[in-house]
């Protein structure tokens, strides 16, 4: 590496990475109680026009991702791991939805009951 060249970091590693907050729903667990089901989520969005209106579309990606968890999440079976081919879907349609196009691709990483 030549001297005073300069690495950049992105978020996530990739430039067309778009992090997303951890998303939280409230459900059920076996014993009764309630617990918390957290989503870390993300979208990869290779067109740079596309990646400028979804981080422009931010605020409304996440109010829907929340909602569409918080539905997945009050419909899950006590003691069932959540499904992510199940959730990713829904919210791969709620990108897709706002943003008005395809092109986006939801990313879903750890999900976890607590």
């Amino acid at each position: 590496m030549a001297a005073g060249a300069k690495t950049v970091k992105t978020q996530g590693g990739a430039s067309s990475y778009i992090q997303i907050q951890a998303l939280a729903a409230t459900v059920r667990r076996p014993n009764g109680r309630r617990g918390v089901l957290t989503v870390e989520v993300g979208l990869d969005v290779p067109d740079a026009k596309l990646r400028k209106e979804a981080e422009l579309q931010l605020p409304r990606l996440r109010a829907a991702f929340v909602q569409t968890l918080q539905t997945y999440a009050a419909g899950m079976t006590p003691a069932l791991p959540p499904n992510p081919d199940v959730l990713g879907a829904a919210m791969q349609r709620d990108a897709d939805r706002i943003l008005r196009q395809k092109g986006a691709k939801l990313l879903l990483g750890t999900m976890l009951i607590n």
